[in-house]
């Protein structure tokens, strides 16, 4: 088998050998797709051994790769080292037979807008392989395309030139090549240089209700935003069973790809965790970030902490996400053999990540349980004092901070977004009757909160084992309200918690119809407000201390204390 050429070569005489390696040694001319000459080089060749033969050829008119594929396909060698501007093309194009008078493939026009080649063309021959015809076709921006079958995009981002006689060729490439880079580089100027936001399309994979996975990919894009990403379509596939390779399946993968190309995207994500094995076949099809659900919160997560603590806990979580992801493929990720136990001179890189990554964790889960006992005895001084507690727990985004702000004039960071706070705050409250308690503002909660992340907080919401009370903020006005309150309960009981008394309460009823709200409250037992409105908090403060005149004031625990000795 001769180095110089790849692919299918198992077979082939030395003379077949001998004649494919001679092409490198061809030229065809710049400014031409393919000559007669070159053409008939290859069809001869492919004729002969009754397999396709290609070549990559560079804009210099030199050929840089050989191959040999079988009667059907042919395999384009990895190219993807030389990675290609979003305005420009890969700098190659691909000439290759076909045996049986077919045009171009969907896979020639999947490897062609995937690897961004500047053009593919198959040379088809008679009986005699002679050269027949040449199919062409070459990408083109957004909006010049032919239509697409509507399974993502609605155009297709390439197009097919009529079939010629490569003798009758007469398109000048280099003119061609430089017109349509030229073409996609003033269709990306509507973005700003300054832009340095990354443009993503969203995926959900469902086997289940259709109409839950889009309120699904609706919280997911609210993340997205959250995260800083600008998002730029959303795309939901049905499927009777996930594909344990790719999660989409191989066919719909190639179109997703393909219409994130179209759409000029950075990356994609999922609305669901990937495996590693997973991440691994995907990024293998694509050079765009993949992104799963769980890394985008761990992502906003990080961008949102704030304190030491904070950012102990998020960087923890992330190492534990990380960790059985870190992989390796290749010689350069190989052991190398010899020494005691055959291990060699030294570990590899991805060895001494793992290991780094162990060791950060060990450190890490020190300071948290440091922080744990800290907190503990916070809390245990504070309740030498006798304050009740009452914190407020809630979907992110239902309002917790501004209500915080609301009750105690604090000026703790309110905004209409997903996980807009993550350190916990606690503040003074007086409410009627010279009675004071502690209020606090704990984490945001989501529908399948990443275990990694509760763990790395059970520090932090540990603050709410002490509360004498748990008020239960809900959104009023979000469509999936109910999946929300379901999601809290779920959360609320994984930390055995649910033995605090619970309240209830509905915010931002200024934005829901009085009836509904009514309805709400009488359905879980619950109260309305809106943290914007003061006039609408005052049943609520009443409330807050119903609950927690049940708590003895110190004074009250000191003489009832004293009373029982004395009797």
């Amino acid at each position: 088998m001769s180095d110089n050429v790849l692919g299918n070569t198992a077979g082939l005489k030395p003379n077949h050998l001998r004649r494919l390696e001679k092409l490198h040694d061809r030229r065809v001319q710049p400014n031409r797709i393919v000559t007669q000459e070159f053409a008939r080089q290859l069809t001869e060749i492919s004729h002969e051994i009754r397999r396709q033969v290609g070549v990559l050829v560079d804009r210099s008119g030199y050929v840089a790769s050989v191959m040999v594929g079988d009667a059907n396909s042919i395999e384009i060698p990895d190219i993807k080292r030389n990675r290609a501007a979003t305005s420009r093309f890969r700098g190659v194009r691909l000439l290759h037979t076909h045996l049986k008078g077919e045009q171009l493939t969907q896979d020639d026009l999947t490897d062609l807008a995937l690897l961004r080649l500047d053009l593919v063309a198959a040379v088809t021959m008679d009986d005699s392989g002679i050269p027949a015809l040449v199919h062409t076709a070459h990408l083109v921006p957004n909006g010049m395309a032919v239509k697409g079958n509507g399974t993502l995009g609605a155009l297709e981002p390439w197009t097919l030139l009529p079939p010629t006689p490569p003798s009758l060729l007469e398109d000048d490439f280099l003119d061609l090549i430089e017109s349509l880079e030229a073409e996609f580089a003033r269709t990306r100027q509507t973005r700003a240089a300054s832009d340095k936001a990354d443009r993503a399309i969203l995926v959900n994979v469902t086997t289940g209700d259709a109409d839950a996975a889009t309120e699904s990919m609706e919280e997911l894009a609210e993340l997205a935003r959250s995260s800083g990403v600008v998002v730029l379509d959303s795309i939901v596939q049905k499927r009777n069973q996930l594909d344990p390779r790719t999660l989409v399946g191989s066919g719909k993968l190639k179109q997703l790809l393909i219409h994130a190309m179209q759409l000029g995207v950075d990356m994609i994500i999922f609305d669901r965790d990937l495996t590693p094995s997973q991440v691994r076949s995907i990024n293998a099809a694509t050079e765009l970030k993949v992104v799963d659900r769980t890394q985008l919160i761990l992502d906003i997560f990080a961008q949102r902490a704030q304190s030491r603590e904070g950012k102990i806990q998020v960087e923890l979580a992330q190492l534990k996400y990380v960790l059985p992801r870190l992989t390796g493929s290749g010689a350069e990720m190989s052991r190398l053999a010899g020494g005691i136990g055959g291990r060699g001179p030294g570990e590899t890189k991805l060895e001494v990540d793992r290991r780094r990554a162990r060791e950060r964790i060990t450190l890490l889960e020190r300071e948290i349980e440091n922080l744990r006992k800290h907190r503990r005895t916070r809390r245990s001084n504070r309740d030498r004092h006798g304050l009740p507690v009452v914190s407020i727990v809630g979907y992110t985004n239902a309002g917790k901070s501004t209500l915080l702000n609301a009750l105690t004039g604090s000026g703790v960071l309110a905004e209409n977004r997903m996980f807009a706070t993550l350190d916990p705050t606690s503040r003074r409250l007086r409410l009627p009757r010279d009675r004071e308690v502690i209020i606090n503002d704990t984490v945001g909660f989501i529908r399948d909160l990443p275990q990694d992340l509760i763990v790395a907080f059970r520090a932090t919401l540990e603050e709410m084992e002490g509360s004498d009370l748990l008020l239960h903020l809900v959104d009023a006005s979000s469509p999936t309200l109910e999946a929300q309150i379901a999601s809290v309960n779920g959360i609320l009981e994984d930390l055995a918690l649910t033995g605090i008394p619970r309240l209830v309460v509905f915010n931002k009823m200024d934005r829901v119809d009085p009836g509904a709200i009514d309805n709400l409250c009488r359905t879980h037992d619950a109260m309305a407000v809106s943290a914007l409105q003061p006039a609408t908090l005052v049943p609520l403060v009443e409330k807050m201390r119903e609950f927690v005149t049940m708590k003895p004031r110190p004074e009250e625990q000191a003489a009832e204390a004293a009373a029982t000795l004395t009797g």
